[in-house]
């Protein structure tokens, strides 16, 4: 070791004594400072060489060890993350149109039920007395009428009679359909086939158009709801992937964004998303809580865990890597261009290559420029 520095020494002393003591020109002095630094750099490699050998010996001083991982190549996916909930497409609570006592109730709670199908009763009788009494009425008006009819075909009898009786027959006719369009009112029927989910009335109550009397859910096509910051807006569109977690069942379903508002909510500058939801079996319940992961970037490209990255004081990120140099590694200050971070890994735009080596545990021990060995 010793006689490599005095050789350096020597060199170096040598070339200065002829420069001083020789009138030389510029080019001349040049080449000789480039076969200096082609010594130097020689002599710097024999020493690094020395140096490594002399950590493997010598147990009072050894180089940093590290550890060391590849640069890799791959997909990386950024994700938004909200919550929202789930909402049946056809879910409604049912009110009476008309009030009166609750005379009969078809179904329980839990029970499927088709569309069109009663559901509740309401008390009738009065509108069942009066659509008899004028069924009657109806009955002679008609008759009368078709004789009326007959002879007025005939030329018999005056044109008057003809049409006071045709105007009875149709007004009783009126009538009851009238009556039975009230009747109707009293009675619920279920808009659209599903489940009945609860029965808030009783037989014997009185129902008012105020106060719902079923609540009718068909779980078979739901949708997820969310509210999203409008900071989102622009990475957000229709058909943007997204990944639905249900925590309370532990259900995962991939999908896509089906629609985005065009309406921004000013107390709270969000914006409405729905994801539509296939559930043939009935497993998501209305108002149920889903995590929502809304893919915003996609990318292949190099991609790093983030714990590697440091930053200097200026505030730019740099990541060590790792030059081969004979039997040991310098260190080398690499600094990079952090566009995406996620799930502890960052996605690298500019700065490293593929299958770059990265200090990985004792980054923060060394410096550039310094000498290291790998662990095995």
């Amino acid at each position: 070791m010793k006689k490599i520095y005095a050789y350096a020494t020597l060199v170096f002393v040598s070339s200065c004594g002829k420069t001083a003591k020789q009138s030389e020109n510029l080019l001349e002095l040049n080449s000789k400072k480039e076969v200096l630094i082609e010594q130097i750099d020689s002599l710097s490699q024999v020493l690094n060489s020395v140096e490594l050998n002399i950590s493997k010996l010598d147990t009072n001083k050894r180089l940093t060890t590290v550890n060391s991982i590849k640069a890799q190549r791959k997909l990386f996916q950024h994700f938004i993350e909200v919550q929202g909930t789930v909402e049946a497409d056809q879910s409604v609570e049912l009110y009476p149109e008309s009030s009166g006592s609750i005379t009969n109730i078809f179904v329980d709670e839990g029970q499927s039920v088709y569309k069109g199908q009663p559901l509740i009763q309401i008390d009738d009788s009065i509108l069942k007395t009066n659509m008899a009494e004028l069924q009657t009425q109806l009955e002679l008006a008609s008759t009368t009428y078709e004789r009326q009819k007959r002879l007025w075909d005939q030329n018999i009898g005056s044109e008057i009679q003809f049409l006071q009786s045709k105007a009875k027959k149709e007004g009783l006719e009126n009538s009851i359909e009238s009556l039975k369009a009230q009747a109707k009112k009293l009675k619920i029927s279920a808009p659209f086939s599903g489940t009945v989910d609860e029965v808030f009335s009783k037989i014997g109550g009185l129902a008012t158009p105020m106060m719902p009397a079923i609540r009718l859910v068909n779980l078979k096509q739901v949708h997820v709801e969310s509210e999203v910051t409008e900071t989102y807006l622009k990475h957000i569109k229709k058909g943007t992937e997204v990944e639905l977690f249900f925590p309370t069942i532990g259900k995962n379903i991939s999908t896509k964004v089906n629609q985005v508002a065009n309406y921004i909510n000013p107390n709270n500058r969000s914006f409405k998303i729905r994801i539509k939801v296939n559930n043939p079996n009935s497993e998501l319940k209305a108002n149920l809580l889903a995590d929502i992961k809304i893919n915003d970037f996609k990318q292949n490209g190099i991609v790093i865990p983030t714990k590697l990255i440091q930053k200097d004081r200026m505030g730019d990120s740099f990541v060590y890597t790792l030059k081969k140099e004979k039997d040991a590694y310098v260190v080398e200050k690499t600094y990079i261009v952090q566009k995406m971070t996620y799930a502890n890994e960052s996605f690298i735009s500019e700065g490293l290559l593929e299958d770059a080596l990265i200090v990985d545990k004792g980054a923060r021990l060394i410096k550039a420029n310094e000498t290291v060995i790998i662990a095995e």
